[in-house]
């Protein structure tokens, strides 16, 4: 059997529509987060995260995984301007989203909140995380870190009831002998963000981990490419984090790159192998960065 191969891309920062924050928006953390996008520029393109979709669509991945902030303030109009972005990237069965902390930045009840997306976040109606979608011998497990904060912080929180769901799937699909992939926007491995940027409850995450286990977690939200490992119950397990998807060359973090997985299906012996594609600042296309296998 071919491996699945599946595409992971982060932090697109899709361009706010105009006239996105209303009177009102002007006294929240929306306005600090508007500022912030006016400062950082041209750090952010359109054009460089279409390039990116197409070198995506040109490889032709099984299942593409984003996760999360997709918006800047997530304003109704940017969380519909989303929608329309998901609609033309893939059919809702081929892609997965993960929320982030600008998906969430203020009081936005969940239900309401990620509505338009639902169709993106799980094969289901719920509304409530985690989601798991089965897709040939990979589980992956989308949960949800993102929540309002007050100004100036960037953290997230999975919160009890998503853990302790958590702590019960992941042997479940272990004796159902699948790949079981996590997906969350801040990085649980301490250290690769600021504390005031980091999951909150990240101990608890670990925790069940080492109990549990799992086979490759994916992150984004430090807009830098970081791999690195946490304790599970037979050995390490990876984990995996991509720069933003629309970043431009030159910039505060590296530009624009996304992962190729590919997770092979031979028995206890699962070879996952990773492709790095990125922007080159030389050429202004996106090419190889690099090839290798996740050793755990």
């Amino acid at each position: 059997m071919p491996p699945f191969r599946l595409a992971h891309i982060s932090d697109p920062h899709l361009p706010p529509p105009e006239r996105s924050l209303g009177l009102r928006d002007l006294v929240s953390k929306r306005a600090l987060s508007a500022m912030a996008w006016r400062r950082k520029g041209g750090q952010h393109d359109k054009a460089v995260l279409d390039a990116l979709v197409a070198d995506i669509g040109a490889r032709t991945p099984d299942h593409i995984a984003i996760t999360g902030d997709l918006t800047n303030f997530s304003t109704a109009r940017e969380i519909a301007g989303a929608q329309a972005w998901l609609s033309g990237l893939g059919a809702p069965a081929h892609v997965t989203v993960s929320p982030g902390n600008h998906d969430a930045l203020v009081g936005r009840p969940e239900a309401d909140g990620f509505a338009p997306w639902r169709p993106w976040l799980a094969d289901d109606q719920a509304s409530a995380f985690p989601h798991v979608r089965i897709r040939r011998h990979v589980a992956i497990i989308n949960l949800c870190s993102a929540v309002p904060t007050a100004p100036w912080l960037a953290t997230g929180e999975l919160g009890e009831a998503q853990l302790a769901q958590l702590a019960q799937l992941l042997p479940d699909l272990a004796d159902r002998g699948l790949f079981r992939l996590i997906m969350l926007h801040h990085p649980p491995v301490v250290g690769v963000v600021s504390p005031r940027k980091s999951l909150e409850d990240g101990e608890g995450f670990r925790a069940i981990l080492a109990a549990h286990g799992a086979d490759l977690i994916l992150h984004g939200h430090a807009h830098e490419a970081a791999l690195g490992g946490l304790p599970g119950s037979t050995g390490l397990v990876p984990v995996l984090g991509v720069p933003s998807a629309s970043a431009t060359p030159g910039g505060r973090h590296p530009p624009a790159r996304w992962h190729e997985i590919e997770i092979g299906s031979d028995g206890d012996d699962r070879q996952v192998w990773i492709t790095a594609r990125g922007l080159s600042a030389l050429t202004g296309a996106f090419e190889t960065l690099g090839r290798y296998r996740l050793v755990a």
